[in-house]
């Protein structure tokens, strides 16, 4: 299962047998105008970009729940960051207090309920390069044929190549029907997930956790897409954040697992 981030070998082969993989990276888009997705978080690893996520309020950011299974080493967030080597004055570094993974999430099987939140252990300050955005609250699908659109630090090309600038693509929502078709990605995909591509244009490995914009809406999380990214009968699937409203509201709220 493509997880839309950068595996060891070891977990590769445990997933592959579910021909979905995970992580990812934007195929066939372009370098974004400069914090023109002021929302944008790369959560890193010993400096080294490990998923995506966006900011929801001052101390929160939404991410993918795959991206968190393994921790071996402490996760930093970057906020205000078009590239993530040059010395950017626009840049915010947190450390994580908590992370919470949907206690739903399902690794086993087809990734189901693949959202995460993450506190800081400050409050961001809020700039023209460190935004919060709104995501649908409204549970509903996105009427197939809509042009969406996704971000993130991800490859690029399916040969492992990762940019050093932030890249976005458009993608097209595909229906549920067809998603769960034998010809797609078959009966692992569930109401909580929604699909979109097109042929050449994809999220990829490293683009887990990064947010589905449509209508100026976030109304997915990048979750995982086939073994290679942009291929039409394989597209990227993403967590439906409007099932998840409560769930999100109440640990902002309360700060504690569930």
């Amino acid at each position: 299962m493509d997880q839309r981030y950068r595996l060891p070998v070891k977990s590769i082969l445990l997933f592959g047998a579910l021909q979905c993989a995970s992580g990812a990276m934007i195929i066939g888009g372009w370098e974004a105008k400069p914090h023109s997705r002021p929302y944008m978080v790369s959560v890193q690893q010993n400096g080294t970009h490990h998923c995506g996520g966006f900011l929801v309020a001052d101390q929160w950011v939404v991410s993918a729940a795959h991206c968190y299974t393994a921790q071996s080493t402490p996760y930093k967030v970057l906020l205000g960051a078009h590239s993530l080597s040059d010395s950017e004055s626009t840049k915010q570094t947190f450390g994580v207090a908590a992370i919470y993974t949907h206690p739903d999430f399902n690794i086993e099987i087809n990734y189901d309920n693949d959202i995460a939140l993450l506190k800081l252990d400050g409050r961001v300050s809020l700039t023209k390069a460190v935004q919060k955005i709104s995501y649908q609250r409204v549970s509903g699908d996105v009427p197939q044929g809509t042009v969406c659109s996704t971000a993130g630090w991800g490859w690029i090309k399916n040969v492992g190549i990762m940019p050093d600038k932030l890249q976005e693509v458009n993608v097209t929502v595909i229906g549920r029907e067809t998603c769960c078709s034998r010809r797609y990605h078959g009966n692992r995909i569930t109401g909580n997930m929604m699909c979109a591509g097109d042929r050449g244009k994809d999220s990829c490995h490293g683009d887990s956790g990064g947010p589905l914009l449509c209508n100026g809406l976030v109304e997915g999380i990048t979750s995982f897409g086939g073994m290679k990214c942009g291929k039409p009968l394989k597209p990227g699937v993403y967590t439906v954040i409007s099932r998840y409203t409560d769930w999100i509201n109440k640990v902002m709220n309360q700060g504690s697992k569930y």
